[in-house]
């Protein structure tokens, strides 16, 4: 059997997160510590208590998100080892994390400014457009460019690609779209993510990484730049750079597991998004979620 390791990324949190693991288990508890030391913060009090306000503030958000993840994957280990792991977006730093590329104390720290400067890139929005097949997306993403800026952000799934980009060029996207026979859904986002507009975001990421040491993963990565193996510690800090403007390639990543053998998919974090989207790229995909200790249970009685 080939496991895959899934890690989510940001819109996944919810008030109370990792609140089970942080009172059961002395593992999650010691990162959630962690966590709070690096950022001199209380960020689990964040994510145990929120208020949802100041949990989806995305510069809060993204800590919380990894450090939830990355507690619940040390109650996870114990019981299966993972040959490959991904992440989405945000998730691909839990990524390296679990593949030992990436210090944990480093990361909380690293993601809390991506999303610092990812807030302050004002001025664009999001929208997910279903029902539609990539080509399709990416040329009425060329004739909306008449009216505004706007790119594919995050490949998905098949039929669901979220597009990004300024205030007109999406909503003209969404108008094509619709003509189209699509359906299109704006998303109550902060910023145009996975964009150029998020350039200078970029490279204010790019100056903190640089400070950062990364080492080759112990544990095959596939970026979400290229659907591809990261190949050392060099290349990922590169593809975490090129990530804040380029497109989450989900489905290539997945497909490119499915295609080297992987016959078990684990999502490890908040919510079950991920674990949906590998059963629309392959309905008979075995997958599970681990967001809970409901969930973790479950999991460890079927692993038996």
């Amino acid at each position: 059997m080939k496991t895959a390791f899934l890690f989510p990324g940001q819109g996944s949190q919810t008030v109370g997160m990792g609140a089970e693991f942080f009172g059961k288990f002395a593992k999650a508890k010691s990162i959630y510590d962690a966590a709070d030391a690096a950022l001199g913060k209380k960020i689990s009090d964040i994510c145990f208590l929120g208020p949802d306000d100041v949990l989806k503030n995305t510069e809060n958000a993204q800590p919380a998100i990894l450090t939830t993840t990355i507690a619940i994957l040390q109650e996870v280990l114990p019981f299966i080892k993972p040959d490959l792991v991904a992440g989405h977006s945000l998730g691909e730093y839990s990524a390296l994390v679990a593949a030992g590329s990436l210090d944990f104390s480093e990361a909380v720290k690293i993601v809390r400014k991506r999303g610092e400067f990812m807030n302050a890139s004002f001025g664009g929005t999001m929208a997910a457009i279903l029902m539609l097949p990539r080509e399709k997306v990416e040329q009425l993403c060329k004739e909306a460019l008449r009216v505004g800026l706007v790119s594919p952000a995050n490949y998905n799934s098949p039929g669901q690609i979220v597009v990004s980009g300024t205030k007109e060029g999406v909503e003209e996207m969404c108008k094509l779209a619709k003509s189209a026979g699509g359906k299109a859904i704006p998303l109550a986002v902060s910023g145009p993510f996975h964009s150029s507009l998020m350039k200078p975001a970029q490279e204010k990421l790019a100056a903190e990484l640089d400070k950062v040491k990364f080492t080759a993963p112990r544990i095959a990565v596939i970026s979400n730049v290229t659907a591809d193996y990261i190949k050392d510690g060099n290349s990922a800090k590169e593809l975490l750079i090129k990530q804040v403007v380029s497109s989450v390639l989900w489905e290539d990543t997945i497909n490119r597991m499915l295609k080297d053998g992987v016959d078990l998919f684990v999502e490890v974090g908040p919510g079950k998004v991920l674990s949906g989207l590998v059963r629309k790229i392959k309905k008979e995909a075995r997958v599970y979620n681990v967001e809970n200790t409901e969930t973790l249970e479950k999991f460890k009685t079927e692993m038996k």
